[in-house]
């Protein structure tokens, strides 16, 4: 039986820096905005002023976030990314400037055999990105 009521979304956490990321992704791609956010108020158990849920969208896509109020242990991995399809070498070689920019490039823009253009970077918020050139 399938559930016709089931979303299956994206949820990131930050631990102080949600708002800012999502600034950044909302920048970078189409169909992009920022849908809802809730912050954390005065004498809340997250940092004043923080996310304590959003809601953006990333090419119409959606996705959540917070900055989580707890310090915990784990952050990112590039075990899980975002893989972004590009039109145009113009598009590949903007967000892989942008996402690099104080990040960790794993795999530079590059002919790998199994795409004419390819690379795979963490943004500076540890968020894993692959890049890959429509039709190559």
């Amino acid at each position: 039986m399938v559930n016709s009521n089931q979303k299956i979304t994206t949820f990131l956490t930050f631990e102080g820096s949600a708002e800012e990321a999502m600034n950044l992704y909302i920048s970078l791609f189409d169909e992009s905005e920022i849908t809802s956010i809730v912050r954390y108020g005065a004498n809340e158990v997250g940092k004043e002023g923080s996310v304590q849920h959003a809601t953006f969208l990333i090419n119409g896509q959606e996705f959540m976030c917070i900055d989580s109020s707890v310090k915990h242990e784990w952050t990112f991995t590039p075990a899980v990314s975002m893989f972004v399809t590009c039109n145009t070498e113009k598009e590949i070689d903007r967000l892989f400037d942008k996402l690099s920019q104080d990040g960790v490039v794993h795999m530079p823009l590059s002919n790998y055999g199994f795409s004419k253009k390819f690379g795979w970077v963490d943004d500076k918020y540890g968020v894993s990105w692959q890049l890959n050139l429509a039709n190559s």
